[in-house]
């Protein structure tokens, strides 16, 4: 079968969320349209699927537990995986936090704000990462 072949070479998306509400929200909308995910409960267990699997972007929540969260991540890959730097989401609750919107700044990632849309998400991870079928 050639549709499985090229399934298997698609890259999937990295998500990091450590609530697991949030993450089975985010993880049925991307997966519904047509990414595949592989989801890390804290900021430290996202690294360590970095470190090991090439993925086609990161989705990851600003505030993590671990001791590791986003900015961390993002400053994690601008050193080790700088290809995957332009294509990370941050999705937060905390915008009202001074250090979550000094990080969002110094990065410029684009960040989309719980509780969303599914349609707002997707165009930010669709134009940030890519459409699930390139």
């Amino acid at each position: 079968m050639s549709s499985s072949a090229i399934k298997s070479a698609v890259l999937p998306v990295l998500l990091i969320e450590d609530e697991p509400a949030v993450m089975a929200y985010v993880q049925a909308c991307l997966e519904r349209n047509g990414y595949e995910v592989v989801c890390a409960d804290s900021g430290a267990e996202g690294l360590r699927l970095l470190e090991s699997g090439n993925f086609q972007g990161v989705v990851s929540d600003m505030r993590t537990p671990g001791g590791v969260d986003g900015g961390d991540v993002y400053a994690w890959l601008t050193k080790h995986r700088p290809e995957l730097v332009s294509r990370i989401v941050f999705i937060t609750g905390d915008l009202a936090n001074e250090e979550t919107v000094a990080t969002l700044n110094k990065t410029g990632a684009p960040c989309v704000e719980k509780p969303f849309r599914v349609q707002q998400f997707l165009e930010v991870v669709e134009k940030t990462i890519g459409k699930a079928s390139e």
